[in-house]
């Protein structure tokens, strides 16, 4: 088996213009009939594994700046060359919009909740589409797979801690916490260290916050977990680990506040002590593969979520930067090892950022909003100067402003994205619900009901 080290992309110089690396260094019309999907099986093969990445709150819009600023015009991202795509479509039961952990949950379980839930159906008890009443990466690790979670948030953020927990309420960090750790995924990697020991214990990132005074750091060193808090014990963990742990901030591994709040207290969107969600994944891919059992990884970006509900534009282009590497990691393990999926989707658009130029000029201050009012952004937040452009294909490059919709999670633009095996099932309009279904035909064959 090849090292997955390899697959890592090398370090690199941020592909930033000038301006936001300094910023970045300092700090259904109505009386129609529902939509029916159109991603039927079509074979279903002999069983694989699967990566499931999500960079929450990325709509088409979203990777289209960021291909602009990273790439260039003539340009492409490693999302880019994923060839299989579906339009998402993402309603819950009771709005058009997704929440994060409604969204997560259908993505768990395949089948659509109220908006507030998190594993459940709101207050109330949840069978997934296979009619068991557990999440997918519940049902793969019964059925003998090995699994893992990543995420650059707390690990207890929805779009990993759904596929394992069911709680009522979102915000009983510490219970999804303990939930997470019983489960018993071979990885979990992501911040949310105070959440895994007693209030008022120091950890590596701060003081724990539990009340019920158990340490979970030493239960999990009890059931086995090779537990790990900086970036440099993940890139040197040894190559016998089986089950690993890592929490690398008290809570997210960035910080997700405007562009002029970061400089006025000296942060990058990013904590350049963390590991980036890239390492994070190839470490966890590493780990699951020396196995020598099929997997199920579920990963999220949740900075690309956070940044623009904070209207940060300078990081969600870093977050998106940072999911995009994370593919570069699935696209060359899933070269290496043919029988895997990788899938990719958000489940909303986080606030609409669109490209904008009328009235942008290199040099000078980017105008505060559009004629119609709509939020503007430079490279270094209200009033800076705009981003640049990576090349277009005549060695040029343009000075654009981000314009901001909202700072909420908003519904349409989104796509399902997928490569290697069982990535055929992936086109069309696909709902929300499909995502459970296109990793369950992937991982086990058949659900219940397929012909």
């Amino acid at each position: 088996m090849l090292p997955l080290r390899q697959f890592l992309p090398a370090p690199r110089r941020p592909r930033f213009a000038p301006p936001l690396a300094a910023c970045l260094a300092a700090l259904g019309l109505p009386g129609t009939a529902p939509a029916q999907s159109s991603a039927p099986d079509t074979g279903h093969g002999a069983p694989g594994s699967v990566i499931f990445l999500h960079p929450d709150g990325m709509g088409v819009n979203s990777w289209g700046v960021a291909r602009m600023l990273l790439a260039g015009p003539d340009g492409r991202l490693e999302w880019d060359h994923l060839p299989h795509m579906a339009v998402y479509t993402g309603h819950m039961t009771d709005q058009l919009g997704s929440t994060s952990h409604g969204g997560a949950t259908t993505h768990a379980f395949g089948v659509k909740v109220r908006a507030d839930s998190y594993g459940m159906d709101g207050p109330d008890a949840l069978v997934a589409a296979s009619g068991r009443p557990l999440g997918l990466v519940s049902e793969a690790r019964e059925a003998g797979l090995a699994t893992g979670l990543v995420n650059s948030g707390t690990i207890t953020e929805p779009g990993t801690g759904a596929f394992v927990a069911s709680v009522p309420e979102r915000r009983r960090h510490a219970e999804i916490a303990a939930r997470i750790l019983a489960s018993g995924v071979d990885v979990i990697l992501g911040g949310g260290e105070r959440w895994f020991l007693p209030a008022g214990a120091p950890g590596v990132h701060g003081e724990g916050r539990r009340a019920d005074g158990r340490d979970l750091l030493a239960e999990a060193r009890a059931a086995g977990y090779a537990v790990v808090r900086t970036r440099e014990e993940l890139l040197a963990l040894p190559d016998t680990v089986t089950r690993l742990l890592g929490l690398f901030a008290a809570n997210h591994t960035f910080h997700d506040l405007p562009e002029e709040e970061l400089a006025a207290v000296g942060l990058a969107p990013y904590d350049p002590a963390a590991p980036t969600f890239a390492e994070m994944v190839g470490t966890a891919l590493e780990v699951l593969a020396r196995s020598g059992r099929r997997f199920l990884l579920v990963a999220e970006e949740e900075g690309t979520d956070n940044h623009a509900n904070a209207t940060n534009a300078a990081g969600t282009l870093e977050a998106a930067r940072r999911a995009d590497e994370a593919v570069g990691v699935a696209r060359e393990f899933v070269r290496a090892h043919p029988r895997t999926l990788v899938l990719l989707t958000s489940d909303s658009d986080a606030g609409g950022m669109q490209v904008y130029e009328k009235g942008v000029r290199e040099g000078d201050p980017v105008p505060a909003t559009t004629r119609i009012g709509a939020p503007l952004d430079g490279a270094a937040g209200t009033a800076s100067e705009p981003f640049l452009s990576a090349p277009d294909a005549r060695g040029r490059r343009h000075p654009f402003a981000v314009a901001w919709v909202s700072s909420g999670d908003l519904s349409g633009g989104i796509l399902v994205r997928a490569a290697g095996h069982g990535a055929h099932r992936v086109r069309g309009t696909m709902d929300n619900t499909d995502v459970y279904r296109v990793m369950y035909r992937t991982l086990f064959g058949p659900l219940p009901g397929d012909d």
